[in-house]
């Protein structure tokens, strides 16, 4: 564990990410007192709402709430509450500038490291179980087919009454298992997660109509055996990280349309057409299925489906080599009048993220942005500057994700040290001037096909030997073997 997190914190800082919080973030922090919220004309007070989270078993940084209302005409009100960070991390502020320069928490094998410090993430500016907090609240009336009938963004006091955790929450939705306790024991709790998970479900299906991706990609989750690393597995997607997921892309759609038509610029999260389409009708044909010519996010979504019905066991491969073809999302300024961008794999014109404040920096800056539109203030930053974050983040989320998969291959380097020699089946995760990369699926991890790698291409499945192992460089190097 301490070798992990040795190589984690050393290669944050190569990468331009602070591993630690200075003196002055420090003063600031212990300078904080909580305040009491008060509502008032411009703050609602919605305290009395059955507000719950749902994260991780463990998660204390929590971001959002939800709640449902079922009403007369068969359509439901949900209502999203984002923690209102900006109310306690002013602009400028020295926690302020440690956030806006690494923009992202960074999750690795070894251990977190926040984008604010645990005194704000985890107590002040967390919507924490039983905590009065200020939070800014998306309000959207859905239909019963899942179609969005109209929307409201507004302040307003909130509490947590229940903080659940996916996979017992997940269990119980699926029917595999009765109620978590704190959802039999809280009233009215068992009817509220119901209908949240039935009106996700419904606009969950209008996304998939018109081209949203169903895609499996588990990440891998280290465990650990005391403080050693015993393995690293895959960190399954369920019901109740759906449940989230819909609710999340509604409500950034909703936030980036409610920017748009106050006349305020917005940080728009957007998904190019993928360039390597030619390859995913390639992999659509050996399968025996036709894609168009050109990128088209229903026709692919189709096929995917298919392919999920026809080998689930499969899925997980293609879902992988899929993604890496569509490549990365990225921040971009957009302008009031402008044609938005879009987001291919979700399937929606207007996108940008803001419901993730405590762990984002591109959600605080749209925490401002909605803050100001709300009252009609100018925004607090400069089309220059929106552009100039919009790159910032970009580029820093993806050190972060470089850090985040190096220590991971370190882990499983650590693993894998005593296994050279031995072989594996693997799925061609990357190939491109730079490298040819497989991932192995136990212990889940990637390495780089440093022999033999001639003629490969994201998709194909390849054997593959384990030549050699390295650490603290983060390094798994396979041959192709020639039974492949």
């Amino acid at each position: 564990m301490n070798q992990l997190k040795s190589i984690a914190r050393r290669v944050m800082t190569e990468r331009g990410l602070l591993p630690d919080f200075s003196a002055a973030v420090v003063a600031e922090i212990s300078a904080l007192r909580e305040a009491v919220p008060a509502s008032g004309a411009a703050v609602r007070d919605l305290r009395e709402l059955l507000w719950a989270s749902i994260d991780n078993d463990t998660s204390r940084d929590l971001d959002q709430l939800s709640v449902a209302e079922r009403l007369a005409d068969g359509a439901v009100k949900v209502l999203v509450a984002i923690a209102d960070v900006d109310e306690i991390v002013k602009r400028r502020s020295a926690v302020d500038v440690h956030a806006q320069t690494n923009t992202t928490s960074v999750y690795t094998a070894a251990a977190v490291f926040p984008m604010l410090p645990d005194r704000l993430s985890t107590d002040l500016t967390s919507l924490g179980e039983d905590r009065d907090r200020l939070a800014i609240v998306i309000e959207m009336v859905v239909a019963a087919d899942g179609a969005l009938k109209s929307s409201e963004i507004y302040r307003a006091i909130v509490r947590n009454h229940a903080k659940l955790a996916y996979n017992a929450l997940a269990a119980w939705l699926e029917g595999s298992t009765p109620a978590p306790t704190k959802v039999a024991a809280t009233p009215g709790l068992i009817e509220q997660m119901r209908l949240q998970d039935q009106v996700a479900q419904a606009m969950r299906k209008v996304r998939y109509q018109h081209g949203a991706l169903s895609l499996q990609t588990p990440e891998a989750a280290a465990v650990f055996n005391g403080d050693e690393l015993a393995d690293l597995i895959p960190d399954e997607a369920n019901r109740a990280k759906e449940l989230i997921e819909d609710l999340m892309v509604a409500a950034n759609g909703v936030t980036a349309r409610y920017l748009a038509q106050k006349g305020c610029p917005s940080l728009r999260r957007v998904l190019r057409s993928p360039e390597r389409w030619g390859r995913i009708v390639a992999l659509a044909q050996a399968f025996g299925e036709q894609l168009p010519p050109e990128a088209n996010g229903v026709a692919l979504a189709h096929f995917l489906a298919q392919r999920r019905h026809a080998a689930p066991a499969q899925f997980a491969d293609l879902s992988l080599s899929v993604v890496k073809l569509l490549g990365r999302g990225e921040y971009v300024l957009d302008l009031p009048g402008q044609e938005p961008e879009g987001h291919f794999g979700l399937a929606v014109s207007d996108y940008t993220h803001s419901t993730a404040p405590n762990r984002r920096f591109p959600d605080l800056i749209t925490q401002r942005l909605i803050k100001a539109a709300i009252v009609g203030d100018r925004p607090p930053y400069s089309n220059s500057e929106l552009s100039a974050l919009a790159r910032h983040c970009t580029e820093q989320e993806d050190n972060a994700a470089k850090v985040e998969r190096q220590v991971d291959k370190s882990a499983a380097a650590l693993l894998l040290a005593s296994r050279v020699g031995e072989r594996f089946d693997g799925l061609v995760t990357g190939a491109s001037a730079k490298g040819t990369w497989v991932r192995i699926r136990h212990p889940a991890t990637e390495g780089k096909v440093v022999r033999g790698f001639q003629g490969l291409d994201v998709g194909d499945r390849v054997r593959v030997e384990l030549v050699h192992t390295d650490v603290e460089r983060g390094f798994i190097d396979f041959a192709r073997t020639v039974a492949s």
